[in-house]
């Protein structure tokens, strides 16, 4: 299944580093424009689509936490911030004026393409489950997703005992039908990048969840293995919202 290649608007002062990161941004697979100052920025933006922003700190004329702070008021997209100051307090200023990350330099270029990739999923993962803001539970071929009592129920309505983890990654699942997820998309929509967080753990989940809901977990439907890309949960789901309330 391919997928867009990402617009990415660098803003940054320094010529070389600029030239870098743009070299290195193309060379894997993204469009890249890139400005000097907040002025070209202004105007790269009024020219193109943008899907991410890298936005260097220190800029001449306006700054980019300024910069950084407008954007945000007039829009969702994407930002990661670039400075070369390390200190925590610079960090928490980018991510309280509104950037999505934050990368001190020097960095190595494959970290800020890492990042950039994250990023993006998270978005894309946000704005999919939004259409199924309100729903209390996911129904797929007669199952039923209750996210309110955290329980999965089988087409008879039997209760099927569920971890924490593996419910987690079923309802990622359910909220995202159709689509192949990576292991790595995975992780951070379910446990994060937190220490021990692994690939692997991911196939042993899917395998787990595969024994409780598959007809035969040896020859699986429902979440098929998308071969060098990760999974994908093939079912319709259906959202289910709570019934109006009725008064007499």
């Amino acid at each position: 299944m391919a997928t867009a290649s990402p617009n990415i608007l660098v803003v940054e002062d320094d010529r070389e580093t600029r030239t870098l990161i743009a070299k290195y941004l193309r060379t894997n697979a993204c469009n890249v424009t890139t400005a000097n100052d907040g002025r070209e920025m202004a105007r790269a933006m009024a020219d193109r689509r943008v899907d991410l922003l890298i936005l260097d700190v220190m800029l001449p004329g306006e700054d980019g936490l300024s910069l950084c702070r407008k954007v945000r008021a007039e829009s969702q997209m994407p930002i990661i911030m670039l400075t070369a100051r390390g200190e925590d307090v610079d960090r928490i200023l980018g991510l309280e004026m509104g950037a999505d990350d934050y990368l001190a330099k020097p960095f190595n270029p494959r970290e800020l393409l890492a990042r950039i990739n994250a990023v993006l999923r998270r978005q894309a993962s946000a704005q999919t489950v939004s259409a199924t803001d309100g729903a209390t539970a996911l129904s797929f071929l007669g199952w039923r997703i209750d996210f309110r009592l955290r329980e999965l129920r089988n087409p008879a309505g039997a209760r099927v005992a569920m971890t924490s983890a593996e419910f987690d990654l079923l309802r990622t699942f359910c909220e995202r039908p159709g689509r192949v997820l990576s292991r790595d998309s995975l992780l951070d929509l379910t446990q994060g990048r937190n220490v021990g967080s692994f690939e692997r753990s991911i196939d042993v989940l899917v395998s787990r969840i595969r024994r409780k809901i598959e007809p035969d977990p040896l020859d699986p439907t429902m979440i098929k293995t998308v071969r060098s890309c990760g999974y994908m949960f093939t079912p319709t789901v259906d959202t289910v919202t709570p019934p109006a309330d009725s008064r007499s």
